[in-house]
């Protein structure tokens, strides 16, 4: 069965060249993308995770607000009941929030600029639920 990764942006960032370079490498990988565009809200995100039954959700940010949006998410995630979906973050993020989004926050993995597609893709690949 394909895994199913459902990806966008939250806020007002509009840089979506990396998250475009990523949802293609995952489609050639065999996985389904849906992909929600710039500009959404957490909530908008939370419910098509939940609509899709997503086994993983990635989301990109490049203008910072990802340790109080990703605090926002994993809380309405969990209070949907979808703590056994992969949650993502790729972008511009500081190394110093890093060991925060993933011990404190949840967050299944984070990924910087330069990561090898690949890398995205057998992460996925490995750690499907």
């Amino acid at each position: 069965m394909k895994l199913k990764v459902v990806t966008g942006k939250i806020g007002l960032d509009d840089h979506y060249r990396g998250i475009l370079s990523v949802n293609k490498a995952l489609t050639d990988a065999g996985m389904e993308v849906v992909y929600l565009g710039t500009g959404q809200r957490v909530d908008s995100m939370v419910e098509a995770a939940l609509q899709e039954d997503a086994d993983a959700v990635g989301l990109s940010f490049l203008c910072g607000g990802h340790l109080q949006i990703m605090q926002r998410f994993m809380n309405r995630m969990r209070e949907r009941g979808l703590d056994n979906v992969l949650v993502l973050v790729g972008g511009v993020i500081p190394d110093q929030d890093i060991p925060t989004l993933i011990n404190d926050i949840g967050i299944s993995q984070v990924f910087l600029p330069g990561t090898p597609l690949k890398d995205i893709v057998n992460f996925l690949q490995s750690h499907k639920k």
